[in-house]
């Protein structure tokens, strides 16, 4: 195999007839996976798409992006996975700096895309997921392979397989160029780390444009498990298929546990059936942790990290090897990863000291598109990536994320990290989510705020929460007010969003 287009030929060749995909409209076997996607990659090259062409996908979780991600990379194209929060100008902004010859879409999208293709020379095709148009073509017509036949493409290790769009501080997203070698090892790695195997039901609402959905779907893929892929996240809906599934495997970000366990639906569910859960995107409560697990009969919440530049993973925690708590892991086989000083990121920090996480190996992103300027201010002369996650490791190897440096929030001349207090805060009984922001002060700078979710049923004051804090943090580090919140703003992953905090300021929750 040289890319993640060679999975599913790879996968139906040992598990043809085994059910691969499980939604709720319908349930494909690695054959019929294989197939669909081997028809959509013969009809993409009949219509002119050529290797190396940017093809964008733009829908929900659904088993047609599934098949469309895979026809994609087997024409040769590459995909451009785009978030469905992104707004139609943040979408035509990705579809120019890319020149994406081809997008596939939800109905509710294909008016805007049709317009886009109006002052985009490069977009030649868009393809409804839900029926064509007369300036469209509908999925259906490319499950049905051109007569003529179209040569297999065969991927090189270092040919660009993805570009998956990132925002940063730069105001606009970056996109980085995955190569094949990065997004098929990930999977792998992956799958190798949490003992992935053809026994496996993995439920997951994790999106599949993002690095975290794509390598659990795809890993899983590669070791002949079967995926019950959620349209969207609902906590009641994601306890009852872990059920109904046998589940042995839940993958999620810190939300979704914390939902779950906050619904009520959670003392009738029968979790018996999970071997182990995975949780990634943000640092998550220790309590919440040792709480699943407890439900689950004992089964480990495996903590990994991971971002866009490198495909996915970058470390987490071993199956059979000793879970630590707080911890997202150790490297991934074959990566580099080290913690940098603050002063001097070539020095790397003493055990327990933190500094800048860095990471270097096969699964670095082979640049930004079109931007080498910003390439070359996140990759270093010696290769290494850096991450922007101020982490530590201890004497084992073991890696800690403290925070990310742009979220840090300086109070009086210290050094505040929000998911510090979150951690704390989540340990209550009474919170079910937690995110903290910042709020201007004219004496100390910032002060840290904290946006908290009750769980039904409970109650708790402003003054018992930062009491509560008061035994684990310093002085300095105590939120100075808390709001009482019914929601917290979300990314499409489920990831809390800190820089949309402040706008619950504006919004009186109902208590």
């Amino acid at each position: 195999m040289h890319g993640p287009g060679d999975i599913l030929p790879f996968a139906a060749a040992k598990h043809g007839r085994k059910a691969a995909l499980v939604t709720a409209r319908r349930t494909l076997t690695f054959a019929e996976l294989d197939a669909m996607s081997g028809a959509v990659a013969a009809s993409l090259r009949s219509r002119g798409i050529a290797a190396g062409d940017r093809v964008s996908i733009l829908a929900a979780n659904r088993w047609e992006w599934i098949v469309a991600y895979h026809g994609i990379l087997k024409a040769g194209a590459v995909v451009n996975p785009l978030n469905v929060m992104l707004t139609d100008d943040e979408v035509a902004y990705i579809a120019r700096d890319c020149s994406t010859a081809a997008i596939f879409c939800e109905a509710g999208r294909l008016a805007a895309m049709e317009a886009l293709r109006d002052a985009l020379p490069s977009l030649r095709e868009i393809v409804s997921f839900d029926g064509g148009s007369p300036r469209s073509s509908s999925f259906e017509e490319l499950l049905e392979p051109p007569a003529a036949a179209q040569p297999r493409f065969v991927a090189q290790p270092s040919d660009m397989s993805t570009l998956g769009y990132t925002s940063g501080t730069t105001g606009r997203p970056k996109g980085a160029m995955q190569s094949q070698r990065a997004v098929l090892l990930n999977c792998a790695l992956t799958a190798t780390m949490h003992a992935r195997s053809e026994r496996d039901v993995v439920v997951t609402a994790l999106p599949a444009p993002h690095v975290y959905g794509n390598v659990a779907i795809n890993g899983t893929f590669l070791a002949g498990g079967t995926v019950v892929l959620m349209e969207r996240f609902s906590a009641a809906e994601a306890l009852a298929l872990i059920a109904e599934r046998r589940a042995t495997l839940f993958e999620g970000v810190p939300t979704m546990y914390a939902m779950m366990l906050a619904d009520p639906s959670i003392e009738r569910t029968d979790l018996s059936s999970l071997v182990r859960s995975t949780v990634g995107g943000q640092t998550i409560a220790v309590p919440l942790l040792e709480e699943w697990e407890r439900r689950s009969g004992g089964a480990p919440v495996l903590e990994l990290w991971g971002m866009t530049e490198i495909s996915g993973l970058g470390t987490t925690h071993a199956f059979h090897a000793p879970n630590v708590h707080g911890s997202i892991g150790v490297s991934l086989p074959g990566v580099e990863v080290r913690v940098g000083t603050f002063d001097d990121r070539t020095v790397s920090a003493k055990a327990g000291e933190p500094g800048e996480l860095l990471v270097r190996g096969p699964l670095n992103m082979l640049g930004y598109y079109g931007r080498p300027d910003w390439t070359s201010e996140t990759i270093d002369p010696a290769g290494w990536l850096h991450t922007g996650d101020v982490a530590y490791a201890d004497e084992t190897a073991h890696f800690f994320v403290v925070d990310r440096l742009k979220d840090m929030i300086l109070t009086g001349g210290y050094n505040v990290y929000p998911a510090e207090i979150e951690r704390v805060l989540s340990s209550h009984p009474a919170v079910a989510m937690v995110a903290v922001g910042r709020v201007p002060d004219a004496v100390k700078g910032e002060l840290a705020r904290a946006y908290v979710v009750l769980r039904p049923g409970t109650d708790a004051s402003e003054a018992a929460l930062i009491e509560h804090c008061r035994a684990q943090l310093a002085s300095y580090k105590l939120p100075r007010s808390v709001a009482f919140v019914d929601d917290l703003p979300k990314t499409s992953t489920g990831k809390i969003m800190r820089r949309e905090l402040s706008r619950l300021d504006a919004i009186p929750a109902t208590r």
